[in-house]
């Protein structure tokens, strides 16, 4: 269900992201979709709304509208976020959202990355992390940091479908692992 869901997300961001790219609108449909990315994050909600099969499709269309008109939204991601409901495809809103930023970023040469610390990185950590990412990619990193005390330590760095675990709860498990099975 979730590699549908994920090209259902993948076919209807790269649908928004052609038609904003036609009409010269590409920065206010990112910014319009980053709202919403945030609009659904913060509001439980909102989330349980577009993610339910209970309520009816035009019910979702019309509050996602609502929410949309008061964010002051363009009138191309309105009606895209519209259809999107109507069509019954309410649920993949959040994966159109990531994967609509991730086109557009690709499209102008850079790549998504998130690093997961146990602790907050410093200016300079991120600094170097981020040049350290972009040498190996080879193109222009947009990092986003979040901390994750579960970690204990360490890093996890995501690169697109990529994923390096270098954190310490991680390398704990592996030897427990190990140890379990000498």
């Amino acid at each position: 269900m979730a590699d549908s869901r994920s090209e259902v997300a993948e076919r209807y961001a790269e649908a928004l992201f052609e038609l904003a790219l036609e009409e010269g609108a590409l920065e206010t449909a990112e910014a319009d979709m980053k709202e919403i990315g945030a609009a659904l994050e913060q509001s439980d909600d909102l989330r349980r709304l577009v993610e339910s099969p209970v309520f009816d499709r035009d019910v979702i269309a019309d509050a996602l509208s609502v929410v949309l008109e008061q964010a002051g939204a363009s009138l191309t991601v309105k009606n895209f976020v519209k259809l999107l409901a109507r069509n019954g495809r309410a649920s993949a809103l959040a994966g159109v959202v990531a994967a609509f930023a991730a086109r557009a970023a690709d499209h102008r040469g850079e790549v998504s990355a998130e690093a997961v610390s146990a602790a907050p990185l410093s200016a300079d950590q991120e600094k170097s992390l981020r040049q350290q990412i972009e040498a190996k990619v080879g193109k222009s990193v947009v990092l986003t940091t979040r901390t994750d005390a579960s970690l204990l330590g360490g890093l996890v760095v995501k690169v697109g479908s990529k994923m390096i675990d270098s954190s310490l709860r991680t390398k704990l498990n592996r030897l427990q692992q190990s140890l379990k099975e000498a």
